[in-house]
C-alpha cells in the first residue's frame, strides 16, 4: 500500500482550486443603504423579510436582553455585512454557524460569517444581546424614552438601534414577531395583534405579531402599566388602545381623542380605501416628549398632545399615515412629502367634515399667511433636505400642493388618485416621482409644472386658482405683511397648527 505524499504548497494550491473562482468577488455589504439624507443608516448586501425578537425587560433597572432572529436574502456575493445596533452583543450565528463580529462607526455591528454568502442565498442571522438602552447614544442623542414604570421606543427616522439589530431604512420592510417578558403586573405593547400571553415565575410574556411589511422606524415597544381598551371598527378591524395609569390631568382628553380611533379609521376608508392592516389603535405613555408618531397599527401619542383638551386632529393625522407612510412607505427620506403632505391634508378633510373650514379655505389661509420673503417658501417639500425634513413647510406647503393638485384635476379624479395610490403600491415603497407619474396616469394630464412649482421651487408661487372662485391672498411681494388681504382664519386652524410639532423630538 503506497501513500502519496503531498507537499504543503501543492496542498494549498489544491484547496484554492476547490474554491469557486468567483469567491474573489465576494465583498462586504455597504455600511449604509445609500440614502443621501442619512448615509450611514441601513446597510447594503441583503434584504430582511422577517424579524423575530424574543426579549426580556426589567423596568426597575432598564436592563434589556434578547435574541433577535433575522430572515434575509443576500443581494450580492457577500463576505461581510452590517446591522444597525447599539447594545452589547454576546454571540452572532449565521445559518447556524458562529460568526465573528465587531463594532464600528456610531451604530454599526459588523458581522463576518464563517463562509461567504453567494448572492440570492437565504440567510438566518441570530444575535444574542443585552444592555441598558438609556445609557446608549449615537450622534449625541437617544430615542429610548424612560417612563416612571418602564420605557418606550418610538422615534423617527430612527429608534430600532436601541432595542433590536436591523437594516434600519424604510426601503427594507419586513414582518415582525415581538415577544417580551416583563415582571408580573407590567405590560408590553407592540405593533399588530396580541397572539398570546403566558406567565411563569414572576414574569409575563406578551407576544405580538405584525403580519404585513413594516419599516424599522415604525416598529414600537412600550413597557409599563397601562389601562387597555378594545373594540372594532365598522369593518371588524380590532382596535387596541392603551393609556398609562399615571397620565394625571391629561388622561381624560387623551381618551376622548384616541377612543375615536375606530370612527376615524372608518371615515378615512372613504378617502383612502380599505384599512390595510390587521389591527389599529394607539397608546399614550407617561413620557415628556412632545410629538406623536405613526408607529404601524399602534400609534404613539405624547401626553402633551392632549394638554389643552381633546385633539382628534392629531389622531386623524397619525391614522392617515397608516395608508400614506406605513402601507406605502417612502423610498428615500427625501420623499417625506408623501407621508406628511397627505397626513396634513387629511386633517384639512377632517376640518371639512367637522364644518370648521374647507380644505380650500385652509389652503388659502396658509398661502396668505406667508409673505414671499418668508423662509417658509425656501423649503422644498419634494426634497427638503435632512435639516428641514420635518419643517412646517413640508406639512403646510405640502398640503397646499395637494390642494393645488385637486384643483388641477378636479374632485372626481383627485379622489380616485387619493384612494388608488395605496392600492397601487400596497405594502411597498414609492417616491415623489412615482406619485407624479401615477397622478398623470389617472388624470391623463401632464403635471410636471404643477409638481415643480409647489414642491420644488424655493420661492412663493403665483396665487393658485381656487375651484370655482378667485382666491383672496396676500401680495406675493417681498416684505408684504402676512395679514394683508388675508382670508379669515378657519376655525380648525389652531387645532391643526397645534400638531406642527407632531414629529419634532
Amino acid at each position: 500500500m503506497h501513500r502519496r505524499l503531498i507537499a504543503p504548497g501543492a496542498l494549498a494550491a489544491s484547496l484554492l482550486l476547490a474554491i469557486p473562482a468567483s469567491a474573489a468577488d465576494y465583498t462586504p455589504g455597504a455600511p449604509g443603504i445609500g440614502d443621501p439624507y442619512y448615509p450611514a443608516y441601513g446597510n447594503g448586501g441583503y434584504d430582511v423579510s422577517h424579524y423575530d425578537l424574543r426579549l426580556q425587560y426589567q423596568p426597575a433597572t432598564d436592563e434589556l436582553q434578547g435574541t433577535a432572529t433575522l430572515l434575509a436574502t443576500t443581494t450580492q456575493d457577500l463576505s461581510r455585512f452590517d446591522l444597525d445596533f447599539l447594545l452589547d452583543v454576546s454571540e452572532v450565528r449565521v445559518n447556524g454557524a458562529k460568526a465573528s463580529f465587531t463594532t464600528s462607526g456610531q451604530h454599526e455591528l459588523e458581522i463576518t460569517p464563517a463562509t461567504p454568502l453567494p448572492k440570492g442565498t437565504p440567510v438566518t442571522v441570530v444575535v444574542r444581546y443585552s444592555g441598558v438602552p438609556s445609557t446608549k447614544s449615537a450622534y449625541g442623542f437617544s430615542t429610548w424614552h424612560r417612563t416612571p414604570d418602564g420605557a418606550v421606543a418610538a422615534d423617527e427616522p430612527e429608534s430600532a438601534w436601541w432595542w433590536f439589530p436591523s437594516n434600519d431604512h424604510p426601503s427594507d420592510k419586513a414582518t415582525y414577531d415581538v415577544s417580551v417578558a416583563v415582571p408580573d403586573g407590567t405590560q408590553a405593547i407592540s405593533n399588530g395583534t396580541l397572539q398570546s400571553t403566558s406567565s411563569r415565575l414572576g414574569w409575563t410574556r406578551y407576544s405580538w405579531r405584525s403580519n404585513k411589511p413594516q419599516a424599522t422606524y415604525l416598529a414600537t415597544l412600550a413597557i409599563g402599566k397601562f389601562d387597555i381598551t378594545t373594540g372594532t371598527t365598522a369593518a371588524g378591524v380590532p382596535v387596541v388602545n392603551a393609556y398609562s395609569k399615571d397620565l394625571g390631568d391629561n388622561d381624560g382628553a387623551a381618551r376622548a381623542s384616541v377612543e375615536r380611533t375606530g370612527e376615524i379609521v372608518d371615515w378615512l376608508t372613504g378617502y383612502f380605501g380599505p384599512y390595510p392592516f390587521s389591527s389599529v389603535g394607539g397608546y399614550v405613555p407617561n413620557t415628556t416628549t412632545g410629538y406623536a408618531l405613526e408607529t404601524q397599527t399602534r400609534v404613539y401619542y405624547s401626553p402633551r398632545q392632549f394638554a389643552n383638551g381633546s385633539n382628534t386632529s392629531v389622531v386623524v393625522h397619525e391614522l392617515a399615515h397608516q395608508w400614506y407612510g406605513d402601507d406605502v412607505s417612502l423610498k428615500g427620506w427625501k420623499d417625506i412629502w408623501i407621508n406628511e403632505g397627505f397626513a396634513r391634508y387629511a386633517q384639512w378633510l377632517w376640518s371639512e367634515h367637522e364644518g370648521e373650514g374647507t380644505a380650500q379655505e385652509l389652503a388659502d389661509y396658509v398661502y396668505a399667511s406667508h409673505p414671499a420673503d418668508d423662509a417658509f417658501w425656501k423649503v422644498a417639500p419634494g426634497d427638503p433636505g435632512p435639516d428641514n425634513q420635518f419643517d412646517t413647510a413640508v406639512y403646510d406647503r405640502g398640503a397646499v400642493a395637494v390642494q393645488a393638485l385637486r384643483n388641477e384635476v378636479g374632485d372626481d379624479t383627485f379622489f380616485a388618485i387619493l384612494k388608488g395610490w395605496p392600492r397601487e403600491h400596497a405594502y411597498g415603497n414609492a417616491s415623489v416621482g412615482d406619485f407624479q407619474k401615477y397622478a398623470e396616469k389617472v388624470s391623463g394630464k401632464s403635471l410636471a409644472t404643477l409638481f415643480d412649482t409647489w414642491l420644488f421651487e424655493p420661492s412663493k408661487p403665483a396665487a393658485p386658482a381656487a375651484r370655482g372662485a378667485s382666491i383672496a391672498v396676500a401680495p406675493a411681494t417681498a416684505g408684504a405683511p402676512a395679514t394683508a388681504g388675508a382670508p379669515a382664519q378657519p376655525r380648525s386652524w389652531k387645532k391643526i397648527a397645534a400638531t406642527d410639532s407632531v414629529h419634532s423630538g
